[in-house]
């Protein structure tokens, strides 16, 4: 339910039993095959957003395919509208948008029906409150919760703040009192506690030997930058941190009635294995109270609930035909769920390994690399 997927990396999330994906911001032009693709396609069908709505100068750079800083009302409402006509399934803001724009960028969206999400990690001027109150439907990562609870703390908070904050042992009357607001406005969340978790334990982040795993690992030129940024402990630590708090957070609010999925952000971070890393989400999740019922709920039928789509996430006549099968049972143990037979997509039957031997070669994805940018100079996005 929080995934920036790529082609290259695709078929490890079907590989994984991972049918339907939920993109939280990327570019419609690039993933429309995946957006209009048949049921069956052995790759993941994707709900997506477009490129995100961010601030000047914008967490992550210049204006690109990917993301747009916006700093007047004109430009949020067309940046929008540019979206809707597209295609887009749903809308993401970044936090370093002026907190008017983000106002005028949901009352455009609501225009057109659709949702908007958000990703307020870094903002210093709108928490998870503010958020709910202008209409944003998604709060990502349960960004802007720790704000509100917390007002003096911003992820670049001095260590004194850091430590005023007890991580180990969160206030539950403090997540008690926000949550009740929240739910209040029917806002979902998406905690992506591997993302914290994975951060948090730095070059010791978890793996185990799975195919997928391997496979993952041997293709060095997919993900070159995890290994310095496990390296970097002293940067993960203070984002890591977090990880506890958002666990209560995510089970109180799920306890209470509210909408909590799961998603790994993957392949920020660290080692958010595509596909297995959400594996581990749900054992953070059975860690944080999820039953291990509960905990596949809220990645089948709720997560299929949260998007609208009624005839998917469930085995039920007339729904769609995803179904994973397993060797061992999972209710028994969380981890079983890694132990994989089979995964039905839309009626097709593929096994792990058919999927794999699916990934694209590095030359492949040269090829389509090149002809995606020559796409995206001719729409002047580049």
């Amino acid at each position: 339910m929080h995934v920036h997927i790529k082609k290259h990396f695709a078929h490890y999330f079907t590989a994984a039993g991972i049918t339907t994906i939920r993109n939280t911001a990327g570019s419609v032009i690039e993933l429309q095959p995946f957006m209009i693709a048949p049921s069956n396609s052995s790759e993941p069908r994707v709900i997506s957003a477009d490129r995100m709505i961010d601030g000047p100068p914008g967490l992550w750079g210049e204006d690109s395919p990917y993301n747009l800083n916006v700093s007047d009302e004109d430009a949020a409402r067309k940046e929008v509208q540019r979206q809707v006509a597209l295609g887009t399934d749903f809308i993401k803001i970044y936090g370093w948008l002026e907190p008017e724009f983000m106002k005028v960028v949901v009352d455009e969206a609501k225009k057109f029906g659709k949702e908007v999400s958000c990703d307020i990690l870094h903002s210093k001027k709108v928490n998870a409150i503010d958020a709910a109150n202008f209409g944003i439907d998604w709060l990502e990562h349960c960004s802007g919760m720790i704000q509100a609870m917390y007002p003096q703390w911003t992820m670049d908070a001095s260590e004194d703040i850091w430590n005023q904050i007890p991580w180990d042992n969160p206030n539950e009357q403090k997540i008690q009192e926000l949550c009740e607001l929240l739910l209040q406005k029917g806002t979902k969340l998406c905690p992506t506690l591997v993302l914290y978790d994975q951060m948090r334990l730095a070059e010791n982040y978890w793996t185990f030997k799975h195919p997928i795993i391997q496979h993952i690992e041997n293709s060095t030129h997919l993900f070159q930058h995890w290994e310095p940024a496990a390296q970097q402990k002293s940067g993960q630590k203070y984002f890591g941190r977090q990880v506890k708090t958002i666990q209560k957070i995510a089970y109180t609010y799920f306890k209470m009635g509210g909408v909590v999925v799961p998603g790994t952000d993957t392949p920020a971070g660290i080692y958010t294995y595509p596909g297995m890393a959400l594996h581990r989400e749900l054992q953070l999740f059975v860690e944080a109270g999820f039953t291990e019922t509960e905990a596949i709920q809220q990645a089948t039928m709720s997560a299929a609930k949260a998007l609208n789509i009624d005839n998917l996430g469930m085995l039920k006549e007339n729904y769609l035909a995803d179904i994973l099968i397993l060797n061992r049972n999972p209710v028994e143990n969380i981890e079983h769920t890694t132990d994989i037979n089979q995964i039905i997509k839309g009626g097709t039957v593929y096994t792990p390994q058919q999927l794999i031997k699916a990934v694209p070669t590095e030359e492949e994805m040269t090829i389509y690399t090149n002809e995606l940018v020559v796409k995206f100079k001719e729409l002047q996005l580049v």
